[in-house]
């Protein structure tokens, strides 16, 4: 277990935990909460020893094996599957000890390492880093390019998929469905309700915290308080502590209020004297309850706009692409005004390209694009750096804004408004660079308002917003007149907001007839016959192989065949049958035995992504895939065995 006792943790000046206590169990999936700023990363910090406390004590299993998502982004030309594959340490040690084995000559030695690396699952561990990738959205054709191709978004997603690699006991996640798009995110949410180790989760998504966690930790003015439960059990007690705590609080006030009456009327009465100095001790003695703070609540509205064209937008025959090269085609459909509108579509289909057309970001590649008179656009960009000089602090960017797009402001007007999203007093001269990327986005949506647009195109405005502030932007939309157009991975957002939806796929935009619940069960189908199809792609490759050796060698044998050498091939492929006829008749059974394996994984997979399950359950779901996974093992590796038996007898 994890024990935290009388922790005090300091960064500079500041105090990021104050005599903190709390246990953690084995096996516990455990939400991490509480502000941006408040010391959460510390945290973590604090349990893989980057940090020492000030006072108290931080204890861990010492064999336990930590496991986390390295915030640096990766810089190598390394194939994507090796990267990930280093993150599987076990490995990595047994695989050194076989080649310190080998060049000592070590014939015992090796044989240990060859046994460490069977215990570690080396030899399916490549199959299995590369099905880590491709759940969270990688191609195939993308496995083996080199980690410094990709993007920073990616890249972020290879550290992901390095941390899951790890065999760990403890795995420590930071805001791990940044940079996911949603269906990564359902992926990953299944992965984790499979983990079988302790799990802290730092996340600002509440859907992805109720779906994976049980346990919720919230840290808040350097205190830790555990609550038994997911983030929505956790605000509905935490409601409950606060009003109580509230009552205690005034009830407190009452009676010392009480007792500085009666000792300012008696005091100087010489009858009353004693009394009045004994409520004067009770009062000191009395511990004082503070009242009830909570952090500020943020709120922000997006201003009337000024015109609300209907249409807004015109879309005929469009394509958008890059470099002429179309990604979406032939779109012909609508924005009308006041609509909200989900854009949904798996990793690559092209949603962010289609936002961008919008916004004038990219050219438009083909087609037209008609825009109702008096159209204004706010765009939020998914890497809101586009936007945004490192160099220069908030207040300038709004001196530009103000300047350049209007509405003119006085400086102390501009100081106002900045003050209003939580930017004051030197943070307004600041350089953007060296603020949080919570801090950044909150300046994002600032100019948004600021320029008081009728359509907004908002992508992936979540990343690094708190859930104070994402509940702010939730309100704020849904009391916007003008039209939404919303891509995010953040499912309570696209719930409270969107009324309608388009789908990205295959090249097309289309409506998605249903909600989020219909399209997350149209991802696991999607993915259940990508899976099928790849299987079926594998068995004809092997039975093509088998076909193209028997002709091979029918080929050669028939000019040499004579009508004896016919008649003894004839009784030697007898002989031969006889003698593989019990390994074949053992290769069908277990061809069987791992389709029906596997179609039971497949089936408690997809029955523990559904919401709803006891925590008893998810145990007998895991310890089942369990036993499942290490039957198909067995099965496979027969399976190889009798395939190897069978070729060497022809």
């Amino acid at each position: 277990m994890i024990v935290i006792k009388n922790v005090t943790l300091r960064r500079g000046t500041k105090v990021v935990l104050q005599d903190a206590s709390v246990t953690l169990q084995p096996g516990e999936k455990v939400g991490l909460v509480g502000r941006n700023g408040a010391g959460k990363s510390s945290l973590f910090s604090l349990l893989t020893h980057r940090l020492q406390s000030d006072a108290g004590d931080v204890a861990i299993p010492p064999r336990w094996l930590v496991g986390e998502v390295a915030q640096s982004m990766p810089e190598t030309d390394d194939p994507a599957t090796d990267f990930v594959l280093e993150g599987d340490t076990r490995l990595n040690a047994a695989n050194a000890a076989l080649a310190a084995a080998e060049a000592a000559d070590d014939g015992h030695a090796m044989a240990e390492a060859h046994q460490l690396i069977a215990e570690a699952g080396g030899f399916e561990a490549r199959p299995r880093a590369q099905a880590l990738l491709m759940g969270l959205g990688f191609r195939v054709d993308q496995l083996d390019e080199p980690v410094n191709s990709f993007s920073g978004g990616w890249r972020m997603r290879l550290q992901l998929a390095r941390a899951l690699m790890c065999p760990a006991d403890l795995m420590l996640l930071d805001e791990p469905t940044n940079h996911l798009d949603l269906d990564a995110l359902v992926w990953l949410e299944a992965w984790l309700q499979r983990y079988e180790g302790t799990m802290i989760v730092i996340s600002h998504d509440r859907e992805f915290l109720d779906a994976i966690t049980r346990v919720t930790l919230h840290l808040d003015e350097t205190r830790l308080t555990r609550y038994t439960g997911n983030y929505t059990a956790f605000e509905e007690m935490r409601a409950e502590r606060m009003m109580q705590a509230q009552a205690n609080f005034a009830k407190q006030q009452e009676r010392m209020a009480h007792l500085q009456k009666f000792i300012d009327r008696f005091k100087a009465k010489a009858s009353k004297a004693k009394q009045a100095q004994s409520r004067v001790k009770a009062l000191a003695r009395m511990e004082k309850l503070g009242p009830v703070l909570t952090s500020s609540d943020f709120q922000f509205e997006f201003r009337e706009p000024v015109s609300l064209p209907n249409p807004m937008l015109a879309f005929s025959v469009m394509s958008c692409g890059y470099a002429g090269v179309p990604i979406v085609s032939n779109v012909n459909r609508s924005v009308l005004a006041g609509q909200r509108i989900g854009i949904l579509g798996a990793n690559g289909q092209g949603k962010s390209t289609l936002v961008k057309t919008i916004a004038k970001e990219i050219p438009l590649v083909a087609g037209e694009v008609t825009e109702g008179k008096g159209l204004s656009i706010g765009y939020f960009a998914q890497q809101e750096l586009d936007v945004l000089s490192l160099d220069d602090g908030p207040l300038m960017h709004m001196v530009r804004l103000a300047r350049d797009v209007g509405p003119q402001a006085r400086e102390q007007e501009l100081r106002d408004f900045l003050g209003s999203f939580r930017f004051v007093g030197d943070m307004v001269t600041q350089a953007v660079g060296s603020l949080s990327g919570g801090e950044k986005a909150r300046l994002v949506l600032a100019m948004l308002v600021w320029q008081r647009p009728n359509l907004l195109l908002l992508d992936e405005p979540t990343n690094h917003l708190d859930l104070t502030t994402r509940e702010a932007l939730s309100m704020a939309l849904n009391e916007f007149e003008g039209t939404v157009m919303l891509v995010s991975h953040d499912r309570a957002l696209l719930r409270e907001v969107c009324d309608e939806f388009w789908l990205v796929s295959d090249g097309a935009v289309k409506p998605f007839d249903g909600d989020l619940d219909d399209y997350q069960k149209w991802l696991l189908e999607t993915s259940r016959e990508m899976a099928k199809g790849a299987r079926e792609a594998g068995s004809a490759k092997v039975k093509a192989k088998k076909a193209e050796k028997a002709e091979a060698a029918a080929t050669a044998a028939a000019p040499k065949a004579a009508k004896d050498d016919r008649k003894a091939g004839a009784q030697q492929r007898q002989k031969a049958a006889e003698q593989t006829r019990p390994l074949r008749t053992e290769l069908a059974t277990l061809e069987k035995r791992i389709a029906t394996l596997t179609q039971e994984k497949a089936n408690i997979e997809e029955a523990s992504a559904r919401p709803g399950l006891s925590p008893a359950q998810r145990v007998e779901q895991g310890k089942r895939l369990k036993q499942l996974g290490d039957e198909l093992e067995g099965a496979e590796g027969r399976w190889l065995e009798v395939t190897g038996e069978l070729d060497a007898l022809g």
